[in-house]
């Protein structure tokens, strides 16, 4: 069942927009034609967000689980000095707040990156789902485990790679989990962040995620057009930041 809002979307448009959740899920996890039946008789509503407008702020009560179904989503903490560390990139096909099914006040805000398209689902709807189909509760489960192995490559990131690996490695993942997502080729696709989104995301000024970009440019590994990226040596690129794509636990894609 659909609660539009604006903007308002055909039916057809909106059953297409569950199709790409389910067949993510049913890629993850066999799901009983039951459950997909349950899932798809789930109200839901579809929203419109311009770039960098709040969809959630820190503190407030949480009611919603979010599915991107179009654009790029960041999330990030605000620490007691102002400085803000980006926790998360998340894209289109990617749940951004799962936790927010037990979790009813957010720990931290999320916010678009461009203009981006969620559907957003109950979240007590979607927890009562998960206590009446095994393979429901399982195959979201399985997403915020596999959620959580990204937040985990991103601390090792951080911590403890220097600033070309950093900047390096966040490359290769976008550009892998844009072609998983059927965004293009990981070869040549636009960054939708700015130099200073790029440093609070790897703890660094945007004077010297600059700095490093053009060294991995003069390097041979990437070249620039504004904020397109054209990998020009994907396992130069791949060996610069350290990458290993099997934290992203996805099926079918080559090395």
């Amino acid at each position: 069942m659909a609660d539009y809002e604006t903007p308002v979307l055909e039916q057809e448009q909106s059953i297409s927009l569950l199709d790409v959740m389910m067949r993510r899920l049913k890629r993850r996890f066999d799901l009983s034609s039951r459950a997909i039946d349950a899932l798809n008789d789930l109200s839901f509503k579809i929203r419109n967000f311009a770039p960098n407008q709040y969809i959630l702020r820190e503190g407030e009560m949480a009611t919603q689980c979010s599915y991107v179904a179009a654009g790029f989503v960041y999330r990030h903490k605000v620490l007691g000095n102002g400085a803000r560390q980006i926790v998360a990139i998340h894209m289109t096909g990617d749940f951004i707040d799962l936790q927010h099914i037990m979790l009813d006040r957010a720990d931290h805000n999320i916010q678009s990156l461009t203009t981006a398209t969620l559907v957003q689902f109950p979240a007590q709807q979607l927890l009562r789902l998960c206590y009446e189909f095994d393979d429901i509760g399982r195959a979201l489960w399985l997403e915020t485990l596999i959620e959580a192995a990204i937040f985990r490559e991103w601390v090792a990131n951080v911590g403890r790679r220097d600033a070309r690996a950093r900047t390096a490695h966040l490359l290769c993942e976008l550009a892998t989990r844009r072609e998983a997502a059927g965004l293009g080729p990981r070869g040549n696709y636009e960054l939708p962040m700015s130099q200073e989104q790029i440093g609070d995301a790897l703890g660094l000024t945007s004077v010297h995620v600059n700095r490093t970009l053009k060294l991995l440019e003069s390097e041979g590994l990437i070249a620039r057009t504004k904020r397109a990226v054209v990998v020009a040596d994907w396992e130069g690129l791949r060996r610069a930041g350290d990458f290993d794509a099997h934290y992203l636990h996805l099926r079918d894609m080559p090395d």
